[in-house]
């Protein structure tokens, strides 16, 4: 099928073609009218002239709704004073449905009755390009993992057990038995790097928090790399080079889309290795200087972050947390024991952790004692113990919140823009 697309129409001025779209705005002056037609590929000006086209086409103009679909065949123009920068001079017109009063106006609207229609405010500029820069972004991860040798194993929905802590899990029937909505896959990704030695899996994760705060879904998607025989350094030494990798990437290839969001790119441009490196007594010392009252082994906030990631112009990767709030799977440090071998990436002008990863605890009876103080089952990690027991290796890695990088990216001041249906405490629908 030859199908063109606005996109597509540098490549194709003098010619003609047939364009299939929706209507986004329209004007009539006299013996002419202008469409504004988009595609979900762009915007074109189609030059609807009485004389040029049938009485019966040019007399559609005062039917057309906003969102009426249609198709549109006519001569390519260049013309630099047209959206988009090309018009399409209209042979003829196909409408195919004309559509109700569009709910979205161009007149604001408040983010409650946007989110009430989420389904159709996908269809503005401005959710268009977050969409486009969000699969950029999945594509730069992607192609940067599977170039670095990276395999991906794909991981379950469906868990018997917590990764990251029993508070926060989706609980379900499972034919009779207790189930949970995975919180990552790491655990399963650490199997796959003993089997394939550098691995990632993404997918859909899930948690339970309470959380009313602009950082927060319920449900994201999380990108997770895995590797045997690696230490944190290294470890943060991927995460790095995969961030400045994505950042470049969406500088290259998506400017015009950062335009429409009015993102200042000046700041992402400054993106670049190596990332200053703190351990979280330092982060503590940061945010006592500031004013901040914490005591250490505390975790951070998300004013904390804000504040600690304010000092540095690039992204900063606090590592070396006080063990008592983090995961039973890190491992200690050797210097000492009252911290783990973790790491997060807090991102610059305020938009927190994007990265959390850590060195894994190799070790089956450490790793078995961990799990007691932290009041698990041995039971049920029965699968996961085993993986210490045949050849167990030094291993790490990191967790990388795609929601929260494409907030970030795009500038975004709540992350529920960031994907394209989220779930909030309080949204299940649409």
């Amino acid at each position: 099928m030859d199908h063109k697309y606005i996109a597509d129409l540098p490549e194709l001025v003098g010619e003609e073609v047939t364009l299939h779209g929706w209507m986004y705005n329209k004007r009539s002056s006299g013996k002419i009218w202008f469409l504004i037609l988009r595609d979900g590929t762009g915007y074109c000006q189609c030059v609807v002239v009485k004389g040029n086209v049938t009485d019966e086409i040019f007399a559609v103009e005062p039917k057309l709704t906003q969102e009426s679909s249609l198709s549109v065949t006519g001569l390519v123009k260049k013309d630099d004073r047209s959206v988009g920068g090309y018009e399409i001079e209209v042979k003829s017109l196909e409408l195919h449905q004309i559509a109700e009063d569009y709910p979205i106006s161009p007149k604001d609207h408040g983010t409650a009755f946007l989110m009430d229609n989420r389904h159709l405010w996908l269809r503005s500029k401005r959710q268009n390009a977050i969409l486009r820069i969000r699969h950029e972004i999945l594509r730069s991860c992607r192609d940067y993992l599977d170039d670095n040798g990276f395999i991906q194993v794909d991981t379950p929905i469906f868990t018997a057990n917590a990764c990251e802590g029993t508070t926060t899990l989706f609980k379900t029937d499972y034919f009779g038995r207790s189930a949970y909505l995975t919180q990552s896959g790491q655990l399963y990704n650490e199997a796959a790097a003993m089997a394939v030695g550098k691995t990632y899996c993404f997918g859909p994760t899930f948690r339970a928090e309470k959380s009313k705060t602009r950082r927060h879904l319920t449900e994201f998607w999380m990108l997770e790399p895995e590797i045997a025989y690696c230490d944190l350094e290294e470890d943060m030494a991927w995460a790095e080079g995969l961030l400045i990798s994505v950042v470049e990437r969406i500088l290259d290839r998506c400017g015009d889309l950062l335009e429409i969001l009015e993102r200042d790119t000046s700041k992402l441009s400054q993106v670049k290795g190596p990332f200053p490196r703190i351990s979280y007594t330092e982060a503590v010392e940061i945010l006592h200087k500031n004013g901040e009252e914490i005591e250490w082994g505390e975790d951070f906030g998300g004013g904390h972050e804000t504040v600690i990631s304010d000092q540095f112009d690039l992204p900063v990767i606090v590592h070396r947390f006080p063990a008592t709030i983090k995961a039973f799977y890190m491992k200690r440090a050797p210097e000492d024991e009252k911290v783990v071998l973790g790491m997060d990436i807090l991102a610059p002008e305020g938009f927190g952790e994007i990265v959390g990863g850590s060195q894994r605890e190799e070790d089956p009876d450490l790793l078995l004692e961990r799990m007691k103080e932290e009041g698990l089952n041995p039971d049920d990690f029965k699968w996961y113990l085993d993986l210490r027991k045949y050849g167990s290796v030094p291993h790490s890695g990191f967790g990388l919140g795609i929601e929260r990088l494409v907030s970030w990216i795009c500038g975004l001041p709540h992350i529920r823009e960031t994907i394209p249906f989220p779930r909030t405490l309080t949204r299940l629908e649409p």
